[in-house]
């Protein structure tokens, strides 16, 4: 069974030496192994001191200071800590006096192992999506990076940009999945790999790109094969999750893979190991998967595309890269890259942009986004000739894409009715606004607008009454 220890440790309060060493056998069976354990509770409040567990064990009956004492000095001093009680009494009153001092859970002695464990489970969770939001928020209010440097091939001056910079930095220790979603081009791997390297893990950053990739070719990709395992199999071949051990494995265009692999994902997350072809024998891993796709996975689970349970253990922590299109303050920025970049590459001079050029790029979607920039620019420096930089190239680029990028926010607008509304109206202002936009395509008619809305005239008149439309 491969470590699952939380970072911080599993803190074990029992004045018994074979209760406490029974708790640790339970845990340590179950990948449990960061585990500190106290016989003496005048010691606890010392321990809190220097030490913050993820979790609390706490027995009741014990000399000196009672569980009952210690649980509220606990919820006092600590009330973030989850506290599970686990006691030989077995009394309703008990319990409820604990759960209402601020008990997490209360267990009976002695507790089924799988009890125990999925409790626990839960309380470090929790402790653990506490302080990330906790480190994620303060990391917002003073608008400050600590590993600026990280993030210096991300050319941004986005704020919200910055917002999933202070995320990834948050997030970037705990190994847990991360789901990274966004159009084509806005550098989902570029964020992968901040996560990665923020994670300071001693294994490798390994991507690979999933999409096309049959249930045969995806499981000896990733799982490798020993030697005969089938026709062609003449030798040995680890798999990318053994390349990237201790390290990240970056799947891209998840949402394209196919029912039986995700299958095989979803078990390799569930048990931290996986079979090699031709293997009877499991391999333990403890490599962190990061996803990535550009396609709507709730649609896709709503069309029976994508498993439901596999989307919720890939999106423990879940990136959202805005478009181009909606950080179009970075256009300069971007522009000024992309032209130094392509120049060196080339090796000319950096050409200077004509001031017409931003109004131009803003005004365009960028279905491409990042990715479609680049390739503009090194297009419009690859045929450059003077030393203002010619608009022609930009231009041709554009009205050859911009009769597509139409006809996609079409679409966008027949599946989304809310598809271009920023910000989106109030609940308070909903209703008025919809019952006067059915009245207005009903030329005043009420019983056409009521069939509109699905709903009575009497039950439009009165809310047209109490949204104040004469």
């Amino acid at each position: 069974m491969p470590s699952i220890s939380p970072h911080l440790p599993i803190l074990i309060i029992d004045d018994e030496l074979e209760s406490l060493e029974g708790f640790e056998l339970t845990l340590n069976s179950s990948g449990f192994n960061h585990i500190r354990t106290c016989r003496d509770s005048r010691e606890v409040m010392g321990f809190l001191e220097t030490y913050e567990p993820s979790v609390i064990l706490l027995d009741l009956s014990m000399p000196h200071l009672s569980g009952r004492e210690l649980l509220d000095r606990i919820c006092d001093r600590h009330p973030h800590l989850p506290v599970i009680i686990v006691t030989g009494r077995n009394e309703v009153e008990t319990a409820v006096d604990c759960m209402t001092r601020g008990a997490f859970d209360y267990m009976v002695k002695p507790v089924e192992p799988s009890r125990m464990i999925s409790g626990i489970r839960r309380a470090v969770e929790l402790h653990e999506e506490r302080l990330e939001y906790q480190n994620f928020r303060k990391k917002v209010l003073k608008d400050d990076l600590e590993f600026p440097e990280v993030f210096m091939d991300i050319i941004t001056a986005n704020k919200q940009m910055r917002s999933i910079f202070q995320y990834c930095e948050t997030i970037s220790g705990t190994g847990k999945p991360v789901l990274i979603t966004g159009e084509s081009g806005v550098g989902k791997e570029l964020i992968a790999k901040a996560v990665h390297t923020l994670s300071k893990t001693r294994g490798r950053f390994v991507p690979v790109n999933v999409a096309g990739l049959d249930d045969l070719l995806f499981s000896d990709t990733l799982f490798g094969h020993l030697k005969g395992a089938f026709t062609t199999a003449e030798d040995k071949r680890s798999g990318l999750i053994q390349k990237a051990r201790g390290g990240t494995l970056f799947l891209d265009e998840i949402g394209d893979l196919s029912l039986a692999s995700q299958l095989k994902l979803l078990r390799m997350l569930q048990e931290k190991e996986y079979y090699p072809m031709g293997s009877d024998t499991p391999f333990e891993t403890d490599t962190r998967i990061i996803t990535a796709t550009n396609r709507d996975l709730i649609r896709l689970m709503e069309k029976r595309q994508f498993r439901a349970d596999l989307y919720y253990r890939i999106q423990t922590h879940h990136i959202d890269i805005p478009p181009l299109r909606e950080r179009i303050s970075d256009l300069p920025l971007l522009l000024g890259y992309f032209l130094e970049k392509t120049a060196a590459i080339l090796g000319k001079n950096k050409p200077t942009p004509p001031p017409e050029l931003m109004t131009l790029l803003s005004g365009y979607g960028f279905p491409g986004n990042i990715r479609e920039l680049e390739s503009m620019v090194f297009d419009a420096v690859s045929n450059h000739k003077q030393k203002m930089l010619s608009m022609d190239r930009f231009k041709q680029h554009i009205e050859k894409h911009q009769g597509t990028a139409m006809e996609k926010e079409k679409r966008e607008i027949s599946l989304n009715p809310f598809f271009g509304i920023d910000p989106l109206p109030t609940l308070k202002q909903a209703p008025k606004l919809l019952f006067s936009e059915a009245l207005k395509r009903s030329h005043g008619n009420k019983v056409t607008a009521a069939m509109m809305l699905g709903i009575s005239r009497s039950g439009l008149n009165k809310a047209l009454k109490r949204a104040g439309i004469q």
